[in-house]
């Protein structure tokens, strides 16, 4: 097996709502996400709160933004802004 196949891991991409940017270079992001219910076969909503770090402050609440996993940053921050989808109309 070669060296370069073992070492590549898939990089972790998800999209979520900005909710917070009053952090420096830090923007904490809402994913949601559906999950069937086991008994009952109900979607329910689920939410996860990630803090990601946005090196140039761009981002405002109510940004739609893709974020990707990374080494840890800080305690709480090992996520980083790939890219801003949507804008607000602020």
């Amino acid at each position: 097996m070669s060296e370069t196949a073992t070492n590549i891991a898939a990089v972790k991409t998800v999209e979520g709502r900005v909710v917070s940017n009053k952090m420096n270079k830090t923007v904490t992001v809402l994913v949601e996400r559906l999950v069937k219910h086991a008994l009952y076969g109900k979607y329910i909503r689920r939410s996860t709160k990630l803090h990601a770090h946005d090196e140039d402050n761009a981002c405002n609440e109510g940004d739609v933004v893709r974020v990707s996993e990374c080494r840890p940053l800080s305690k709480t921050k090992n996520w980083r802004v790939v890219e801003v989808i949507t804008r607000t109309g602020k």
